[in-house]
């Protein structure tokens, strides 16, 4: 794991300054505090920030290739490299290190841009071959790993691992997009088509770019993607042994380090389950570790502990302050572009704390979005079951009707809010299922907008491209589309951000074994009776794992990690909450009313409404805002 930066001249090679190269690179020093280089060449310049995990001792970037023709600066894990250097080695390539960096440059030697689908796990670089002068920008299948890119004055692409690495150049320029505050708004994240600065795109997950000195950057270029359009046929009992197949290539093979490695362990359905197959494969108790709360309602560690217990390892947890809310600046750092999600907090907690025993730590995370785990995909399908009864004709004046009458009550548990349902019943799937994903409903956001951002974001609404990817998914059905969209679009933006910028701020290597590609796709096959039964998402998988867990750890309802915002913006963050109408940076945008952003968090205070989910949105924005140096 690390953290890779470099700038391409598109147009005339012109030379790179090795320092401005190591100032992007150095910027990213906690993705890598064990190694720096960097290299440079006509019309390029490669940098990069190590953390060892596979061949300590050897393999340091940039790295050259055996005959000196390509330079490479990678972030991530190949998982099969190992495979993949028998496989090169018997045709004749030549070896001089035992890691995975090596066999990137002998496969893209071998195979071209063909080499991709060949690799196995999770990865960004950027590799130049002075043969070609061409510069290859890649990101892995599902973007667990994440390359930020930027367009210059100089008529050179800069890129980086994060955005702060852009930010130490100096000709980028800090102009913030509106079309990325709508976003962000809607989402409580900027999602991977756009980025908070103009200018700046982020590489897609699943595709690449290939550039070249004396022509225009093209755009990227899909190399997987996720097929939702084929059904497995078979025995319930035989997709369960090609699952638990799946997922113990999938686990075993993300335990190869040269460092110690444990996991995340939360208690749930996936932890556990991940935990179950490393205490399997490993001959010495696997190192877990969690994190619980003082408050009952909100503590998870009493069912880690049970699994923890049923499977020997060598656990630690921790229990954190529910009022935590002092690390709210940091996170602003860590995320750069303005982030949510308020699971991050105690997400960069477990970093912490499982850092303190390793430096690789396996994580349960992908299983929702592969096998329908979430109760907005299990409601979704039976509304799509509704749809197919009831005509559009019918469904638009009747729901729409009750929608805009029904009292809204986002403190009721999602079955009991019926204006929710009923405006998703309105629409069609994409479009209800765009209002289930999303944090602040369009009407709200066009109620906060001056009438200036207004016009500036013109007739975009953030829901149109999601929309547009769920009605184009190659899919059979409105729950394939749903997954589908979380896949693409949730969990890039938002889940694998999280976890990418939490661990790598502590210098953690987090692996997801459930994003597994070969697991995904197998997924993504299933009937949908085997994702969803009897009112319960990701069936298969707790079937197949009923030989591991037990009932009260696979069926109990989900928790995940929760961050009490609502209290705190009432309490020790309640002048936060008010500064943000009057006296904080994203007051001075010009881009929301005062006065109602003044009513809305008086309104929260005084637990007349709960505006919590809005206001956190809005109070990270200002700190984004704030660290970004942006104004409006």
């Amino acid at each position: 794991m690390c953290g890779i930066a470099g700038i391409f001249h598109c147009g005339i090679p012109k030379p790179v300054d090795p320092e401005r190269v190591g100032r992007m690179s150095d910027a990213l020093a906690h993705r890598g505090p064990d190694g720096s280089g960097v290299w440079t060449g006509p019309g390029v310049g490669l940098g990069h920030r190590r953390l060892s995990i596979i061949d300590v001792a050897g393999s340091p970037q940039p790295m050259h290739s055996a005959d000196g023709r390509a330079m490479i600066v990678f972030n991530g894990e190949i998982y099969n490299y190992r495979e993949l250097r028998r496989e090169l080695a018997s045709e004749g390539a030549q070896f001089r290190t035992d890691g995975d960096t090596e066999v990137i440059l002998a496969a893209w030697a071998r195979w071209g841009v063909e080499c991709l689908p060949r690799l196995h796990g999770m990865f960004a670089f950027a590799l130049y071959d002075a043969h070609r002068r061409e510069l290859l920008l890649a990101r892995d299948r599902l973007g667990v790993k994440p390359l930020f890119m930027a367009h210059l004055s100089d008529g050179s692409l800069a890129f980086a691992s994060e955005l702060k690495g852009l930010l130490a150049h100096p000709l980028l320029r800090r102009e913030a997009d509106p079309l990325a505050i709508e976003d962000y708004l809607a989402w409580g994240y900027v999602p991977d088509h756009r980025s908070i600065l103009r200018g700046v795109e982020k590489l897609p997950a699943g595709h690449y770019r290939v550039l070249r000195h004396e022509a225009a950057p093209p755009p990227p270029v899909q190399w997987w993607d996720v097929d939702f359009t084929r059904r497995r046929s078979g025995a319930t009992a035989d997709l369960s042994a090609e699952l638990l197949h799946h997922m113990r290539g999938a686990v075993t093979s993300r335990m190869v380090a040269d460092v110690p490695l444990g996991a995340f362990l939360s208690g749930g359905v996936d932890s556990s389950s991940v935990v179950a197959l490393m205490a399997e494969s490993s001959r010495d108790p696997v190192k877990t570790c969690s994190i619980g709360f003082d408050v009952a309602a909100l503590d998870e560690t009493a069912y880690a502990e049970q699994v923890a217990l049923r499977f020997g390892t060598d656990h630690s947890s921790r229990t954190v302050d529910p009022d935590d809310f002092s690390a709210v600046d940091r996170l602003a750092t860590m995320f750069d572009e303005p982030f949510a999600d308020a699971s991050a907090l105690p997400t960069w907690r477990v970093c912490q704390l499982a850092r303190e025993k390793v430096t690789v730590a396996l994580s349960g995370d992908g299983a929702d979005e592969a096998f329908a785990g979430y109760r907005r995909q299990i409601f979704h399908a039976r509304e799509e079951q509704a749809r197919a009864v009831l005509p559009a004709a019918l469904r638009r004046p009747v729901f729409g009707g009750l929608g805009a009458i029904w009292p809204k009550a986002d403190w009721a548990p999602r079955p009991l809010r019926a204006k929710t349902t009923f405006q998703s019943l309105a629409d069609d799937g994409a479009a209800g299922y765009a209002r289930a994903l999303g944090v602040v409903p369009p009407e709200l956001r066009g109620a906060l907008y001056t009438d200036r951002f207004a016009r500036e974001i013109g007739g975009y609404r953030a829901e149109d491209p999601l929309m547009e990817m769920m009605r184009a998914a190659p899919a059979r059905s409105g729950l394939d589309r749903a997954q589908y969209a979380d896949l693409k679009f949730w969990l890039p933006g938002d889940i694998l951000t999280k976890v990418d910028r939490t661990s790598m701020d502590v210098s953690l290597e987090a692996r997801e074994p459930l994003l597994d590609h070969r697991l995904i796709e197998f997924a993504a096959q299933l009937p949908q009776r085997e994702r969803i039964r009897g009112g319960q998402g990701k069936w298969l998988l707790k079937h197949t794992m009923r030989r591991y867990l037990p009932d009260d750890v696979l069926f109990r309802p989900k928790q995940g990690f929760v961050t009490p915002i609502a209290q705190w913006l009432r309490g020790p963050l309640a002048g936060e909450a008010r500064a943000i109408a009057t006296g904080a940076r994203l007051a001075r945008t010009g881009w929301f009313d005062e006065i109602r952003l003044g009513t809305i968090a008086e309104a929260h205070i005084a637990g007349r409404s709960d505006h919590s989910r809005l206001l956190w949105q809005l109070l990270m924005l200002d700190r984004s805002l704030d660290r970004l140096g942006i104004s409006g």
